[in-house]
């Protein structure tokens, strides 16, 4: 199930010149390596019976051959600190071949990493922050990730869990096929509409850095309270709208308002992972050719931000918002849709998605360990 990303984009996150969350924090990289001796020992073999690649990545070393087994980021998101005034470090882009000591070598050596710079727990995965792909996945595992959402192997919770990670928070993952909303919120809507002097409109490409400002305006203080939210820079949500203004559809990035003053927005993304499976290597060329033929077949939509500024939330606005989403959609030719992540603790917006028709369907946890 598990989407290969581009690896272009991946160098470009990786990267602390290119990447703007540099600006702010810092991050290492590890790799868990094995000498491969001789043609006895020549592909590694866990413990137990694995789940495993075809083959591992190799390379040489002073004419040695060595299998890689393992990554990890040890991650120092001083935003994180700031913001919620803690001492928690972060371990991401997490990979491990099915083996308890490959997997606590490598949490073992990010610890070690964020201990030296005096933080106290390690909490992850997340790659870097909540406000790119975070959470491993415990439950879900027979469905395909929507765009910028992770997928692992069934076996990592167990060795996540065996190196001593106790849960921190769920994040729940929504699906819908419903065609309509129910009768009693589309009347609702109207209602709002009519009485709060709601409007809704979309994004207008031709405008598109004017309308990333009004986004700067509104991002940060709608999910300021969140559990684990981080605020973005301006650059980072540059960063960002770069990435995604070539699969953005105006018509699925709305702006609502009332009497004139921006109050909310939401974004809404084509799942693009459905083109990207047909390219396994991740390469540009000449998988990007493929991966443009099938995006035209694009029938999935993710609900990736949804937000209302605090002090116009419980107006109806966000029902307004699911109407217009799925109206869009339909006419789009979309017929299935994910709402998500919500985290565990927000019971008002997961309550909300339920009455829309929508069913919990993949669960992805944050876990901490001291340090």
């Amino acid at each position: 199930m598990w989407v290969p990303p581009l690896r272009m984009e991946v160098r470009k996150l990786l990267s602390k010149k290119k990447n703007p969350f540099f600006q702010h924090s810092d991050a290492t990289y590890y790799l868990a390596t094995r000498r491969m001796v001789d043609k006895a020992e020549r592909h590694y073999r866990p413990s137990r019976p694995p789940f495993r690649p075809a083959a591992l990545p190799t390379f040489r070393n002073g004419g040695e051959k060595w299998e890689v087994l393992g990554r990890i980021a040890a991650i120092h998101n001083r935003a994180h600190n700031e913001a919620h005034e803690d001492s928690v470090g972060f371990f991401g882009f997490f990979e491990c071949v099915d083996d308890d000591a490959v997997a606590q070598a490598l949490f073992n050596a990010a610890g070690a990493w964020l201990d030296d710079r005096g933080l106290t727990v390690m909490r992850g995965p997340t790659s870097f922050s909540t406000n790119d792909e975070c959470g491993l996945l415990v439950d879900g595992f027979n469905t395909p990730p929507t765009i910028m959402n992770p997928h692992n192997p069934a076996y990592y919770v167990e060795l996540v869990e065996g190196a001593g990670f106790t849960k921190a928070m769920d994040l729940f993952q929504y699906q819908s096929t419903e065609i309509t909303l129910p009768d009693r919120l589309i009347d609702r809507v109207k209602k709002v509409l009519e009485r709060k002097n709601i409007t809704l409109r979309t994004l207008v490409m031709k405008d598109f850095d004017q309308e990333i400002e009004r986004i700067k305006k509104i991002y940060n203080n709608a999910w300021e309270k969140n559990w684990g939210f981080v605020p973005m820079s301006d650059a980072e949500i540059d960063y960002l709208a770069a990435q995604l203004k070539p699969v953005c559809v105006p018509e699925l990035v709305m702006f609502v308002e009332q009497e004139g003053e921006t109050i909310g927005f939401a974004a809404v993304l084509p799942d693009f992972n459905v083109a990207l499976k047909s390219n396994p290597s991740g390469r540009l060329f000449p998988g990007i050719f493929k991966v443009l033929w099938k995006s035209r077949k694009i029938d999935r939509l993710r609900i990736l931000l949804l937000g209302l500024l605090p002090e116009f939330r419980g107006l109806g606005a966000d029902v307004v918002m699911y109407h217009w989403i799925w109206d869009k959609g339909y006419q789009l030719g979309h017929r299935w849709g994910e709402a998500g992540w919500i985290l565990e603790n927000n019971v008002p917006m997961r309550n909300a998605l339920v009455r829309l028709g929508f069913k919990e369907y993949k669960t992805l946890r944050f876990y901490d360990r001291p340090l």
